[in-house]
């Protein structure tokens, strides 16, 4: 049986990294501002920042979520 990863998972995550994301996404937006792409580039740009945004953010819920949890267990104790 082959297990589906989903993006949501840690290991859909290895290898990954957010600053490289951050500053990928950056580049798209000093491109699309500075008019060096076409429009057709634009709107494949635009939807690559898009996707890694989307990246991001589940990133840093995932993080949120583990930090709530160990703050949780150590007001437990």
């Amino acid at each position: 049986m082959v297990k589906r990863k989903d993006a949501s998972s840690s290991d859909s995550m290895a290898g990954w990294n957010y600053e490289g994301k951050v500053v990928e996404i950056e580049n798209i937006i000093a491109r699309i501002e500075a008019g060096e792409l076409d429009l057709e580039q634009v709107f494949e740009q635009f939807s690559t920042a898009v996707e890694s945004l989307r990246q991001c953010e589940s990133f840093l819920q995932q993080r949120q979520q583990q930090a709530n949890l160990l703050i949780e267990t150590l007001t437990d104790e």
